[in-house]
């Protein structure tokens, strides 16, 4: 006969339509029950989510718990994770994933391990690059569902460089199976799995969202038939053995789902602050505060990047993340985010003192010359632009500034004012000094590596190079004749190509909710220019357009249509060209007053290939154009096909010298869409709605959690976003590095007055690939150093690293591959690629 195994378990949202804390006393009340059922024999086996999370978070307010939590793993009758958190992987990026992993690693240790089931069924759609860093932790397998192909019950997926993990593919809410009308619902649910699976084995997974099976033994025995108490790792090993060469899937899932089986898009964009915050922390850790923990050899740090760690993760469930719980909710996720930034800067601070480089901006402010090093945290040499507030001893201005071999430095400097500059630290008394502000701008030239540049400003008692405006609509930026059209959008001439209607602003109506996009059946709204100046100084130029958006106030109480009540939206578009340099930058602020509404900005290209580009985890993938939407669903339960997509950093559209490159650092919602010369990239920056869920879309034809009012997701009050725009050829490397330089700019500090700096100081350098990461080592003995490949082309790359170190390499989870002659000066990257190096 075959078996239906039956694993009993609980989905366990951290915080959603309540807060954390409200949770969390459930969740200890569960953890406590589940215990109970298994010591008395009600149940054989619960899987406890696939997230380590939940035992700290019991731990922390019932330890006594912990020696009962600790019996039932070992004994292999409690479950958990792999992950820590069961995050939106989409929404993070692969090395965010790789600390999941890690700290899931951490936290299992003390109460007996994991499963070994790559466990992620309530995500959003999963990134193509999920079974890579499964395998790279020695997980092999993988249980998924929303996002996957709706006809494959199981499937081999593969990952863009080979990597392959044994998929299932299985709702995970199946509680009402066997908790009422059991005989008759048991009887439907066996004849959905005979027409998915054929003669099975087949899964039951008798739980859902917080929710305590009870009594399953006695259940089990009393329906008995196919039924058998199980685990997670004993299905899936009769799963492979019944059907070892399932169909193979290749790449993202993010296939259209069947009844209930939502890939909710809308959380793409919902709650923009939230995924702007997200890249500033994120990219604090990973870029900043690891690699120069790593190369400072700051060992006593390590403790709080896992600290900080640990507070980004717990933003990054799917509930969190995506903007999809009450209010309450998502102030707490700000907080978490502010507190990373705090340990981050922190760390980061630390680390560049014993590096030889003190930014404590300590006793009596600069009279004579300041110093700004300009930091690179890139594995290559980087120019770019920076500015940077520099401080002043009063009535002390910038008036030249002299690059690390002495040379002059062309600059633009702008006084903001006087103020009290105060400082203090463990060995500095509490200071506080009469300073003068100034922001200080230029362009800093191959800054060596995972390292810094260091500027000097010579200071003198008058201002100069403050940068001139004037009225204007049309400015000559370097290679690019920029020109302002009456809809704030901006033409760009130069080699010969014409790219017309650039960051076309455009708003619709939006009657969804957190989770779905519904728009509504009026006109799109674009801006209307009112206003418009060239600024020009000695390092940069600008075209600022002053816009406005005349849009309904919200929906009118029918909810069918917006408001003939209108606001007045301002907005303020800069596109900005640094001298030597083919980027150029777009700053979009705005104050949004009106409600349930979409706002993106559009960016044509030139030609119409049919497919659009963007950056996932650790490698680039295409995605087809299609219109704004697929057909709307007709049946209860259902969602429309819309095509929006997850970037981690950039889209592309058009090809060859029509190409348009777009990085937008903390806006993950693009979506090509045909246009009428060509396709269409689109980028939206921000989708503002007051529900958490409606009943009522037509995009979507039933909730997608309780209707509860969200006033906050209206995103009211001032916004700003910042992209980085490419115009023409270029190849898939170039725009992946590129994107990594947009997502982590270079920074630029002031030096503590009166210390010394080194002119220039280099780290690691990469020729070739990308550098994903530098981090110290997991086991704390030298760093780890991780290259990638993200395109589709062989790349040659070759590492310098300092004279003497030992180097092998390793897995993602830096177990040690066995011992092999590297030859890294020079050496390929295939297609895809990814490797991680131990540096002792």
């Amino acid at each position: 006969m075959t078996v239906c195994h039956v694993v009993s378990h609980v989905h366990w949202d951290r915080e959603w339509y309540r807060t954390f804390e409200s949770f969390r006393s459930r969740l200890v009340e569960l953890v406590e029950h589940v215990c109970a059922e298994l010591e008395s024999g009600a149940m054989a086996g619960f899987h406890l989510d696939g997230q380590t999370v939940t035992l700290s978070d019991v731990l922390t307010v019932r330890p006594d718990l912990a020696g009962r939590i600790r019996r039932h793993v070992v004994a292999g009758r409690l479950t958990i994770g792999p992950w820590h958190v069961l995050a939106d992987n989409q929404l993070v990026s692969g090395e965010n994933m790789i600390r999941n992993l890690f700290a899931a690693r951490r936290a299992a240790e003390p109460v007996g391990g994991l499963t070994p089931i790559g466990y992620s069924p309530d995500a959003f759609g999963h990134p193509g690059d999920l079974p890579r860093v499964l395998r790279g932790f020695g997980l092999d397998t993988a249980l998924v569902w929303r996002g996957a192909p709706a006809g494959a019950a199981r499937f081999r997926w593969r990952a863009p460089d080979g990597s392959e993990v044994y998929a299932v593919n299985q709702a995970y809410h199946e509680a009402e199976v066997l908790w009422a009308d059991a005989e008759r619902r048991l009887a439907a649910f066996l004849d959905r799995e005979r027409e998915r699976c054929g003669d099975g084995p087949w899964l039951l997974l008798n739980g859902g969202d917080h929710l305590a099976p009870s009594g399953t033994t006695a259940r089990v025995a009393e329906l008995g038939g196919p039924l058998r108490e199980s685990t997670l790792p004993a299905f899936f090993a009769a799963a492979r053995a019944a059907d070892p060469e399932p169909p193979l899937v290749t790449g993202e899932l993010r296939h259209p789902g069947g009844r209930l089986t939502f890939l909710l898009p809308g959380t793409l964009s919902a709650r923009t602050p939230l995924k702007q915050a997200n890249w500033r922390a994120q990219t604090l850790l990973e870029r900043w505060a690891e690699p120069y923990t790593a190369l400072s050899g700051r060992a006593e740090q390590v403790p709080n990047l896992r600290h900080a760690w640990d507070l980004l993760l717990k933003n990054a469930p799917h509930d969190s993340i995506c903007g999809c719980s009450v209010d309450e909710v998502h102030r707490e996720n700000l907080t978490r985010f502010d507190r990373v930034t705090s340990v981050g800067e922190q760390v980061l601070n630390r680390c560049l003192g014993a590096l030889g480089l003190d930014v404590r901006l300590y006793g009596d402010p600069c009279a004579d010359e300041a110093v700004l090093a300009v930091l690179n945290p890139h594995g290559g040499p980087v120019t770019q632009g920076v500015e940077a507030d520099v401080l002043t001893a009063p009535g002390r201005y910038p008036r030249a500034v002299y690059g690390p071999d002495g040379e002059s430095v062309p600059f633009e400097s702008v006084t903001i004012g006087p103020e009290k500059a105060f400082e203090a630290d463990l060995d500095l008394l509490p200071d506080t000094r009469d300073a003068l502000r100034h922001r200080v701008a230029l362009l800093a030239e191959e800054v060596p590596p995972l390292g810094w540049a260091a500027y000097r400003i010579e200071l003198g008692g008058e201002p100069v190079a403050v940068p001139e405006t004037s009225p204007g609509r049309r400015a000559q930026a370097g290679p690019y004749t920029l020109e302002a059209a009456g809809d704030a959008t901006v033409t760009v001439s130069g080699g010969g190509r014409v790219f017309a209607g650039l960051g076309l602003l455009e708003d619709m109506g939006d009657r969804g909710d957190a989770y779905t996009f519904d728009p509504v059946p009026d006109a799109p709204v674009h801006a209307r220019l009112y206003g418009s100046s060239v600024t020009v100084s000695p390092v940069r130029t600008r075209l600022s357009l002053r816009a406005v958006l005349d849009l309904p106030a919200g929906l009118d109480d029918s909810r069918e249509r917006r408001s003939r009540d209108a606001v007045a939206v301002p907005v303020t578009v800069d596109v900005t060209c640094w001298h030597g340099t083919p980027e150029l930058h777009w700053d979009v602020r705005l104050d949004n007053r009106a409600g349930d509404h979409r706002l993106r900005l559009l960016f044509p290209a030139g030609n119409a290939p049919g497919e659009w580009l963007a950056d996932a985890h650790f490698s680039l993938v295409r995605r087809p154009v299609e219109p704004e939407l697929g057909p709307l669903p007709d049946e209860p339960a259902m969602e429309a096909r819309h095509p929006v997509a997850p970037a981690q950093t950039f889209g592309s559209a058009g090809s060859g010298a029509a190409r348009v490159f777009v990085a937008a650092p903390g806006l993950p919602e693009m979506q090509g869409l045909p246009g009428r010369d060509g396709d269409v990239l689109a980028v939206t920056l921000l989708r503002a709605v007051g529900w958490l869920s409606r009943f009522d879309l037509r995009t979507r034809t039933t909730g997608a959690g309780p209707q509860l009012p969200v006033p906050e997701a209206q995103c009211r009050g001032p916004q700003r976003f910042g992209l980085v725009v490419r115009l023409g050829d270029a190849d898939d490397l170039t725009l992946a590095h590129a994107a990594a330089q947009a997502r982590a700019p270079m920074r630029a500090v002031q030096a503590r007055p009166g210390t010394a700096v080194a002119p220039r100081h280099a780290g690691p350098r990469l020729a070739g690939g990308l550098l994903t990461a530098l981090k110290p080592a997991e086991d704390g003995d030298g760093y780890v150093l991780r290259v990638s490949n993200p395109t589709g082309e062989t790349v040659t790359a070759g590492l310098t690293l300092p004279e003497g170190a030992q180097v092998s390499e390793a897995r993602l989870d830096e177990t040690a591959y066995p011992a092999a002659e590297l030859a890294l000066e020079e050496f390929e990257l295939p297609p895809y690629a990814l490797r991680t190096f131990r540096v002792r």
